[in-house]
C-alpha cells in the first residue's frame, strides 16, 4: 500500500508517495493547479507499484477540484485534519516546513492515525449545496453585525440623545422609523453614509431571511428526522448535514464522534481513570452539537435528567454536557442512517 500525501496551495500541489509498511519516502512531485497538473500526477501515481490512497489535507476551497479531479477517475481518497500536521512534522527527522516536508507530514499522520479510521472523501451531494448556503448566511451575518456597529455609531453622532434596543435596526419597525427621520434631517455627508448604511443593512436582513427558509426548506428534504429531536432548528441540522457530509463516510459513531471532536482522550495512569477534552476534529461539528446539548440541558427533562445523574456519579457540570456531547453524536449518526423521504414539508426558520 502507498499512500499519497498532498500539500495543497492555490498554484500548486506537491505530492509525497510514502510506503504504509516502512513510512519510507518512494517519491514526490510538484504540479500547477489545473487539469492538466492534475492529470500528471494520476499518470505518475498509477506509474507506482501497489495499490494507493490519496491523502489530502482538508483545506476545503483549495483542496476541492483536486479531490473531485480524483474521485471523478475512481481514485481512493481520505481527509486528513490539519491539525495532525504539526504532530507529524515534530516526530519527522527533517526539521523546519516546507511543501514537501508538509506533503510528507500529511501521508505520515494518515498512517498513525489509521487509513480506515480517517473519513472518506465522496463525490459532492446535496450535503455540499446545503454546507454552501450555511456558509453564505454566516459570511453575510457577520458583515451585517459590521454595518450595524458602524449605523450605531452613526447616529450616535447624529443624535446622542436617540436610545435603541440591541439588534433594533434589524427589525422592520425600527428601521422603518429611523428612516424617515433620516429622511426629515438636513442632508449632510453623514446623513447621507447613514441612510445608504441603513439601506445595505435591510438588503443583508432580507437576503439573510431568504437564506434561512431556504435552509430550512433544504434540511426538511435531507434530513427531515434530523428537525423531530428536540435542541435540532433547521440551521443547526444544516450546520450538521453540511459539515458530516454523508454519514455514510463513518463506518461507526465512534468514527463520527472522533472527527467531531467529541470523543473523549484516555489520560489515564495507574489506579485514575481519566479522561480529557479533544480539542481537535471539525469545530464547526463540534459548534453545532455543543449547542444542541446546552439547548437540550436547559429545556428537555430527559436530557435533564441525564445530567443529574452524571453530576449524582461524581462528575461536574462541564464533564456531564461532555458526556452527552458523545452520546448525541451517536444519536446523531443513527437519525442519518435512516433514509430521508423526499418530502415538501415547510419548517419555520429557527436559530436554535
Amino acid at each position: 500500500m502507498i499512500v499519497l500525501g498532498a500539500d495543497t496551495h492555490k498554484r500548486s500541489h506537491t505530492i509525497a508517495a510514502v510506503s504504509a509498511a516502512t513510512g519510507e519516502l518512494l517519491g514526490e512531485k510538484t504540479v500547477a493547479v489545473g487539469a492538466a497538473g492534475f492529470g500528471s500526477l494520476v499518470v505518475w501515481a498509477r506509474g507506482l507499484e501497489g495499490e494507493r490512497v490519496w491523502a489530502l489535507e482538508d483545506c476545503r476551497h483549495v483542496s476541492g477540484s483536486f479531490e473531485r479531479f480524483l474521485l471523478a477517475r475512481g481514485e481512493r481518497i481520505v481527509r486528513v485534519l490539519t491539525k495532525l500536521m504539526a504532530e507529524a512534522r515534530k516526530g519527522g527527522r527533517q526539521r523546519g516546513k516546507s511543501d514537501s516536508i508538509d506533503s510528507i507530514a500529511v501521508a505520515r499522520a494518515a498512517l498513525r492515525e489509521g487509513l480506515d479510521s480517517l473519513p472518506a472523501a465522496r463525490l459532492d451531494g446535496p450535503e455540499l449545496d446545503l454546507r454552501l448556503l450555511v456558509d453564505h448566511r454566516e459570511r453575510l451575518v457577520r458583515q451585517r453585525v459590521g454595518l450595524n456597529n458602524t449605523l450605531q455609531w452613526h447616529l450616535h453622532d447624529l443624535w446622542p440623545e436617540l436610545e435603541l434596543p440591541g439588534s433594533a435596526l434589524m427589525s422592520k419597525k425600527w428601521g422603518s422609523r429611523i428612516a424617515r427621520r433620516l429622511a426629515r434631517a438636513e442632508q449632510t455627508m453623514r446623513v447621507r453614509i447613514t441612510r445608504d448604511e441603513l439601506r445595505r443593512l435591510r438588503e443583508h436582513t432580507q437576503t439573510i431571511n431568504d437564506l434561512e427558509a431556504e435552509i430550512a426548506r433544504l434540511v426538511a428534504q435531507i434530513a427531515p428526522q434530523l428537525l423531530t429531536e428536540p435542541g435540532f432548528g433547521p440551521l443547526t441540522a444544516a450546520k450538521l448535514v453540511g459539515e458530516i457530509a454523508g454519514v455514510d463516510r463513518f463506518d461507526s459513531d465512534a468514527k463520527l464522534a472522533r472527527a467531531a471532536g467529541v470523543a473523549l482522550i484516555p489520560v489515564s495512569s495507574g489506579k485514575p481513570n481519566r479522561h480529557r477534552l479533544d480539542r481537535g476534529g471539525n469545530r464547526q461539528i463540534n459548534a453545532a452539537i455543543h449547542r444542541v446539548a446546552v439547548t437540550r440541558a436547559r429545556c428537555h427533562p430527559e436530557t435533564r435528567d441525564y445530567i443529574a445523574r452524571k453530576r449524582a456519579e461524581g462528575k461536574t457540570t462541564r464533564e456531564a454536557i461532555r458526556c452527552l456531547k458523545r452520546h448525541l453524536a451517536r444519536r446523531i449518526w443513527h437519525l442519518l442512517q435512516t433514509p430521508a423521504p423526499i418530502t415538501d414539508q415547510t419548517v419555520t426558520p429557527s436559530i436554535s
